[in-house]
C-alpha cells in the first residue's frame, strides 16, 4: 500500500485510493488513512453529516458556518492565501454546488465523501469531523485530485 501525498499544489489523492492505497499523508498536516478495517456506522454517519452541513452552509451563503466546519489548517491557509477572514474568503472561492452524497469512505480518522458535483476530504478532530479539502475533482485514474480549497 503506497502513501499518496496531499500537497500545496492541490490535494493529491488518487481516485482509486480505496482500492490501491489506504495511506494518505497531508503536506504540513498529519493525516493518515489507516488500512483495511471497516469504520463503524456512527463514524461514517458523522463524517457524512459534517460534509452535508458544510455543503448546506455554502449553498445557503452561511460562510461563517462553513468556516466552523473547516479544519484549522484549511481555514488558516485560506485566510493566509486570500488576506481576508475565512468568512470573507470562503465566499470568494469557486467551490462547486454539490448534490447528494454518493459514497462515504472512512479510514481511521480520515474520510472521503463523493457527492454529486464535488468530493470532500475530512479529518476527525476532538470536536468532530472537519473538512480538510473541498472542491476536489479527480484528474484521471492514475492522477491525484485537484482541490479548490485545501489546508497547507
Amino acid at each position: 500500500m503506497k502513501p499518496i501525498l496531499l500537497s500545496g499544489a492541490g490535494v493529491l489523492v488518487r481516485p482509486a485510493m480505496a482500492r490501491a492505497a489506504r495511506a494518505v499523508v497531508c503536506a504540513g498536516a498529519v493525516g493518515v488513512f489507516a488500512g483495511g478495517c471497516g469504520a463503524s456506522a456512527a463514524r461514517v454517519d458523522g463524517a457524512r453529516a459534517a460534509g452535508e452541513r458544510f455543503e448546506r452552509a455554502l449553498a445557503s451563503g452561511n460562510h461563517e458556518a462553513a468556516c466552523r466546519l473547516l479544519a484549522p489548517e484549511t481555514s488558516g491557509q485560506l485566510e493566509q492565501d486570500e488576506g481576508k477572514t475565512c468568512r470573507e474568503a470562503v465566499g470568494a472561492e469557486e467551490l462547486p454546488m454539490a448534490g447528494a452524497v454518493r459514497t462515504t469512505e472512512v479510514y481511521g480518522r480520515q474520510a472521503m465523501l463523493r457527492l454529486v458535483g464535488d468530493t470532500l476530504f475530512l479529518s476527525q478532530f476532538s470536536g468532530g469531523w472537519k473538512v480538510v479539502a473541498a472542491g476536489c475533482t479527480p484528474q484521471g485514474e492514475q492522477q491525484p485530485y485537484r482541490c479548490v480549497l485545501k489546508g497547507g
